[in-house]
């Protein structure tokens, strides 16, 4: 496998003012300056837009602090056909990571336009760009690496789940875009020779994250002393995974792409690849609340007499949902030495710690702080897988 140095490279990042993305961008810019970041993000409202100003303006900070590195943010969609090839053409990005898509599974049956647009749409026109790279003799993309999901493996009843497991029945629209991505990237990995890798990321958490996830969802629902819904009875089981963990794994594939070779009918062999990036241990989900409720109250969020019981209700299982998630992580191991580490309790208890300092402590300072926090608790916030 061969390796790639992210120093002095020109990398686009793609939903840079996302979760996952933001903190892809604060690591490299931590670890491999000198390093030109390209960073797209359409800012959609899907939740509340202030904690992606959050997140860049700590991208900014830390910019600031390593001048040798150039970060450029466009706000824009990957849907947008025109600006994805203007940035291409300008930018001539070597390592381009896709992060922008429409998130969340209970979202894609009320909404699935957003769907098709960003996961479909999107992907192509980034394809499409990679594609066009190598025009004319120029060097082109040396690697392209997309999140794909989980959600792919449907309710599969073998686990842990294995990328050489089929995955060929998604239970939602969401999880179908994201096998469709997988295959968009094989068929373009294979006629013209762009060395992909896709990353099936397990039920990501951790501090600034995604306010319809169920940890932060369950915070804002508890605070405003409304009832957390716990699906399927609380039987379920899910593969948490530390944002640092995943941001980590995401680097380390990034500078090892799949190797370029010729088969025996003279076309490429694809030089594709796909990982699981997981906890390789769910956790349950009834276990998980009382982990979060210990840190929360050990924060300070909540108060030491605060009667969770009250605000605890077992519900059904809905629509898209599946029981367990659980990520076999060898291949990721034996390819790149490297296996997410980090115990939901440690996790738990970062996210508790930034929710306080955000949302609690910065009120006297931060006059949108109160508004931010009465926004996110006015989403209909649900957990998905």
């Amino acid at each position: 496998m061969q390796q790639i140095q992210l120093t002095n490279k020109k990398l686009l990042i793609t939903g840079a003012a996302g979760f996952i993305g933001s903190n892809l961008v604060l690591e490299i810019l931590r670890t491999a300056s000198p390093v030109h970041i390209i960073g797209i993000d359409n800012m959609n409202p899907y939740y509340d837009v202030s904690i992606k100003e959050y997140r860049l303006d700590q991208i900014k900070s830390m910019a600031d602090s390593h001048p040798e590195s150039t970060w450029t943010f466009i706000k824009g969609s990957i849907s947008d056909k025109e600006l994805i090839d203007s940035i291409f053409d300008e930018y001539k990005p070597q390592i381009v990571v896709n992060l922008a898509a429409q998130a969340g599974v209970r979202y894609s049956i009320t909404n699935p336009d957003a769907y098709i647009e960003s996961n479909l749409i999107g992907f192509y026109n980034i394809l499409e760009a990679c594609r066009h790279s190598y025009d004319n003799g120029q060097p082109g993309v040396e690697h392209l690496v997309y999140a794909s999901s989980s959600s792919v493996y449907g309710s599969n009843k073998k686990i842990p789940y294995s990328t050489d497991d089929k995955v060929d029945n998604p239970v939602s629209l969401y999880a179908a875009t994201k096998k469709s991505n997988e295959l968009m990237a094989h068929a373009y990995s294979k006629l013209y020779n762009i060395p992909s890798t896709g990353l099936r990321f397990f039920t990501v958490y951790g501090p600034a994250g995604r306010p319809d996830m169920a940890y932060f969802s369950f915070t804002n629902k508890l605070l405003a002393g409304d009832t957390i819904e716990i699906f399927n009875y609380g039987n379920c089981k899910r593969d948490f995974t530390y944002v640092d963990d995943i941001v980590e794994g995401v680097k380390r594939v990034m500078q090892s792409p799949p190797e370029k070779k010729t088969g025996e009918d003279g076309l490429p062999v694809p030089p594709y690849a796909i990982y699981n990036i997981g906890n390789n241990q769910p956790e349950n989900l009834l276990d998980f609340v009382d982990i979060l409720q210990q840190e929360l109250i050990r924060a300070g969020v909540l108060p030491e007499d605060y009667d969770f019981e009250a605000h605890k209700k077992l519900v059904p299982m809905q629509p898209g949902d599946v029981p367990v998630t659980y990520a076999d992580t060898s291949a990721l191991e034996r390819d790149f030495g490297f296996k997410p580490s980090t115990s939901l309790r440690e996790g738990l208890r970062k996210f508790a710690e930034w929710y306080r300092e955000f949302y609690m402590e910065s009120q006297l300072t931060h006059p949108i702080s109160r508004r931010r926090i009465y926004a996110g608790i006015r989403n209909r916030l649900l957990i998905i897988g």
